[in-house]
């Protein structure tokens, strides 16, 4: 209660649960304090992936879940043809290319256990949501039938396994 008590620092409400927002005028929010916005603090490999035409990113999402890598390979070079990126503004193009070529090499030395495999999928859904995001920014609607292909993206290396491993069991 004292934490409550002890109001705005810096611009940030203290919560019982050491959560801080900007304090501006707004609605309430369950702590007592006030929410104006909540960002996802990306760290520099996440805020690197490029914003690219929706149909590329689907390729690059279809390539990286059935060859972790690769898509996130193919979408470094997007960033050399003019695709936009969070961190382009930061550190420049090449940082940016360099930063997804890293990422691929990530991805694709682990997917021997994979965790590059899952990363690579995580990573082309969030080109392909980002592409979408763009989508609808610009006016253009996108198909209804997205969040499906997510859900059968997301799921597909733990099928792939269960049945490596039913195939393992077998022989």
């Amino acid at each position: 209660m004292a934490q409550k008590e002890a109001g705005t620092q810096q611009g940030r409400v203290k919560t019982e649960d050491n959560v801080g927002a900007k304090a501006v005028a707004g609605g309430l929010t369950a702590g007592g304090g006030v929410v104006v916005e909540v960002r996802e603090k990306k760290g520099p490999l996440r805020a690197a992936i490029p914003t690219m035409p929706f149909p590329l990113a689907v390729i690059c999402l279809f390539l990286n879940t059935f060859i972790p890598g690769l898509g996130t390979f193919i979408s470094a070079f997007t960033v050399l043809c003019g695709a936009r990126s969070e961190l382009i503004s930061e550190r420049g193009v090449c940082c940016v290319f360099w930063l997804n070529v890293a990422a691929a090499f990530i991805q694709i030395l682990t997917a021997v256990i994979m965790v590059g495999w899952i990363m690579s999928i995580f990573w082309g859904m969030d080109m392909v949501i980002l592409a979408s995001q763009w989508l609808s920014s610009s006016g253009y609607h996108t198909c209804f039938l997205l969040p499906l292909f997510f859900l059968f993206c997301s799921y597909l290396p733990f099928v792939c396994l269960l049945i490596q491993m039913c195939l393992f069991l077998i022989a």
